[in-house]
């Protein structure tokens, strides 16, 4: 890189560039951008692209081809990256000619943070890299065609709004689109008017503050019994920038049996996807929710508030039957689930904390407590081991102020723990906690219940410092 307003970061794989690039866009709301050579470095990105694509992360990735005349012939380090990443990208561009480079860059940049937030791949042959040209940056991005519905219809508002001041058992259910939108205030101050209970999807984890008396919990298969129950009893659920996942509904045709819909998200293609929605919002979540808090406020103004005394009794109940908690174990040392607690009682206001997948992500999700956004980093949709340790690094990059923990499990860990060396290299400082149970253990863990105890292949037979020296380190600036 010629130009020192770019900081470059040289990784030890490519998949940790894609996942570094990640959490840099995830902790800062900024565009990450991420680059490899052709063929399989090109293809060591498909992963956290997909990944970015499911959790609505933006991301640029450059990647390098062929010259033009050799595309098509197989030639040495060829890949079709463009048609690979089609269908998990919002686009993928293929540049051929040198003129071309600085609009797409700038369009890619444009595609990537509007609308539906979502990865962008500019793919550019070695010949037009090599190319010379006279650089002009284009005075504005213009694509026809492309155009997001940002401002929600005011008829639908109003009908939202009537059913919530009617409802008896509301839920308001917010996903991971609340905090790309930064309406996290606008959340605050619609459940404070309202007075529902707010549940939080893994993704949305941070867009209201979970010590809030309103804040029910997480919702799923790996939720709270309060927020489970709360969704399948209500009689109204708002869903704002969620997805209605097949991890938290369950089967589709006994959820909610009773709830009526109200669903909001700037991405039409996701309202009514996996739930019909008796009243459907297209805008992005900061412009519904001040819209929408109006809109209750007017119906406010006219005597229609909704009672929510009953329907509040049963959720204190169900908070105070079926609490958070976990064993301590019998031999005196400590649970997982402690370790995860006591980090993030420890840790400085406005950790980062970056998780794994698998238990320790679930239990990190618990047992810390996020009452900010950007502040809860992991990867939700597509479920991606090996995440948190370069996501944590991009993190770090991102608000090298701020303290970042990769809570991590040893499974995951030894998918790229290599990131470690870039760390210590490049001077920046992230903390790591490694959930080490010898074994693969959410997967143990259905084996346990759904199996009946026919374990296979869940068992690490080896830790992680006996095959990573470079955990060792003592150059490493990682605690």
């Amino acid at each position: 890189m010629d130009s020192s307003r770019v900081r470059h970061v040289l990784v030890r794989h490519e998949q940790g560039a894609g996942h570094a690039a990640t959490g840099y866009a995830q902790a800062t709301g900024k565009v990450g951008v991420c680059m490899a050579t052709s063929g399989p470095g090109a293809t060591n990105l498909v992963t956290p692209i997909a990944d970015a694509n499911m959790d609505s992360v933006p991301l640029v990735a450059i990647t390098g081809q062929v010259v033009t005349k050799a595309i098509g012939t197989d030639a040495f380090q060829e890949a079709d990256i463009v048609g690979i990443t089609m269908p998990i990208t919002k686009h993928s561009f293929l540049v051929t000619k040198a003129e071309d480079i600085p609009q797409t860059i700038a369009q890619a940049f444009h595609i990537a943070s509007t609308g539906r937030p979502g990865p962008v791949l500019v793919d550019i042959p070695k010949d037009v890299l090599q190319a010379q040209t006279t650089f002009s940056w284009p005075p504005a991005t213009d694509l026809p065609g492309y155009r997001p519905v940002t401002k929600p219809h005011a008829k639908q508002i109003r009908e939202a709004a009537k059913l919530i001041t009617a409802a008896k058992r509301p839920v308001l259910y917010v996903g991971g689109g609340v905090l790309k939108a930064r309406a996290t205030a606008e959340l605050r101050v619609l459940a404070e008017l309202t007075g529902a209970p707010v549940t939080t999807t893994l993704m949305g984890l941070g867009a209201f503050p979970d010590s809030h008396e309103l804040h029910v919990g997480m919702p799923g298969m790996h939720g709270s019994v309060t927020a489970v129950t709360a969704l399948q009893k209500a009689d109204l659920i708002v869903a704002l920038g969620a997805r209605f996942d097949d991890r938290v509904t369950g089967k589709l045709d006994s959820f909610a049996p009773h709830a009526k819909i109200v669903h909001a998200d700037v991405d039409p293609a996701e309202i009514g996807k996996n739930r019909a929605a008796d009243v459907p919002i297209v805008g992005d979540a900061r412009e519904v929710l001040a819209d929408l808090i109006q809109a209750v406020q007017k119906e406010h103004a006219e005597g229609h508030r909704g009672d929510y005394t009953a329907w509040w009794n049963d959720l204190n109940r169900w908070r105070e039957t079926y609490p958070l908690g976990y064993d301590q174990p019998d031999d005196g040392s400590l649970s997982p689930q402690q370790v995860i607690e006591r980090i993030g009682q420890l840790a400085p206001e406005g950790t980062v904390f970056t998780a794994g997948v698998g238990q320790h992500q679930m239990w990190a999700a618990h047992f810390i407590e996020y009452d900010k956004p950007a502040t809860w980093l992991n990867s939700g949709g597509a479920g991606t081991m090996g995440y948190a340790v370069p996501a944590a690094m991009g993190a770090k990059a991102g608000v090298p102020d701020r303290t970042v923990w990769a809570i991590d499990g040893d499974g995951c860990f030894q998918m790229t723990n290599q990131e470690l060396t870039t760390c210590a290299l490049n001077n920046i400082p992230i903390k790591v906690a490694i959930i080490n149970n010898g074994a693969l253990g959410m997967v143990r863990q259905w084996q346990t219940l759904f199996y009946n105890q026919r374990y296979s292949n869940t068992v690490l037979h080896s830790g992680p410092d006996d095959v990573n020296p470079e955990a060792r380190a003592p150059a490493s600036p990682t605690s």
